[in-house]
Order: structure tokens, then C-alpha cells, then sequence
């Protein structure tokens, strides 16, 4: 059952990478490319999706990953834009406004993150929705760890 899960999985980041590829990418897309190979295969094993799980899910995820990515990009965008203004000295209407756009996206970003679950369980049982959650964490952790100290966190 793990060696056809990790077959699929496989599969799936190489259709994911093969996808995104092109002759001259930058070190950074091949980074993200690497990383996202390795959380696909990593939740895919974690979460225990079945090949039908997996070929419903991984669209919404998709879908879900790069909504949060362009929500997230305007958040940084808003900020960039306030933190220049405010070096550069101005004040009242300019930086109310930046400020207002600042706050805008930070509340799309959360409304972006508080429908992903119910997106998640209407292609999936809530326990695995749960389990893609604490793995998603898990992930997260080990890749901090890893740039950190070069060791995977132990497993728990």
C-alpha cells in the first residue's frame, strides 16, 4: 500500500513539475518546484490518500495553493507600499489610504484561508482533511529545520 502510495505520488510531482518546467528557470522557481515535489509526496503519504482521493483532491489543492499565494503576494504588495510612503515622509490622506488597501488584503487573505477547509471537505473525509492539516504543519516544520540546521525535526 506505502510503495503505491509513493508511486502515485511520484507521479503526481512529476506531472506538477513537468507542468511548471521550462529550459531557463531561476534558482528560486527551482527551489519552489523542489519543494512543492517534496510536499506533494509528503502529504500524499501523511494524509493516506487512495489514487481516487488523490486525483479529485489535488486540483482543489491546486486551486486552493495559488488563491492563497495571490492573496498572500497583495498582503506584501500593500505592505511594501505603506512601509514606502512612510519613508518616504508622507502623511494623512496618502498613508489612510495605504493603510485602508493594507487591511483590505490582510482581511481577503483571511477570508481566502477560512473557506479552505470546507474546500477540502468536499473532496474529502474531514478526518483526512485533518490529517492534510497537521501534515501540512509537519512539512512546514521539517523545511524550517532543514534550512535551519540541515536535519529533518524527528517524527512524532
Amino acid at each position: 500500500m506505502n510503495r503505491t502510495l509513493s508511486i502515485i505520488a511520484a507521479v503526481l510531482a512529476l506531472i506538477f513539475t513537468s507542468n511548471t518546467a521550462s529550459a531557463n528557470r531561476s534558482c528560486e522557481e527551482d527551489w519552489k518546484e523542489k519543494m512543492m515535489s517534496e510536499k506533494i509526496a509528503f502529504l500524499t503519504l501523511e494524509v493516506g490518500l487512495t489514487p481516487e482521493e488523490a486525483q479529485v483532491f489535488w486540483p482543489v489543492y491546486n486551486k486552493v495553493e495559488k488563491e492563497k499565494d495571490e492573496a498572500l503576494a497583495n498582503v506584501f504588495r500593500a505592505y511594501k507600499e505603506l512601509s514606502k510612503a512612510t519613508e518616504e515622509g508622507k502623511s494623512g490622506k496618502a498613508l489612510s489610504d495605504l493603510l485602508d488597501k493594507y487591511i483590505a488584503a490582510q482581511k481577503n487573505l483571511n477570508t481566502v484561508e477560512n473557506g479552505i477547509a470546507e474546500q477540502y471537505k468536499s473532496v474529502l473525509p474531514v478526518e483526512k482533511v485533518v490529517k492534510l492539516y497537521l501534515a501540512e504543519e509537519k512539512f512546514r516544520r521539517n523545511s524550517i529545520r532543514k534550512l535551519h540546521d540541515g536535519r529533518p525535526a524527528p517524527r512524532k
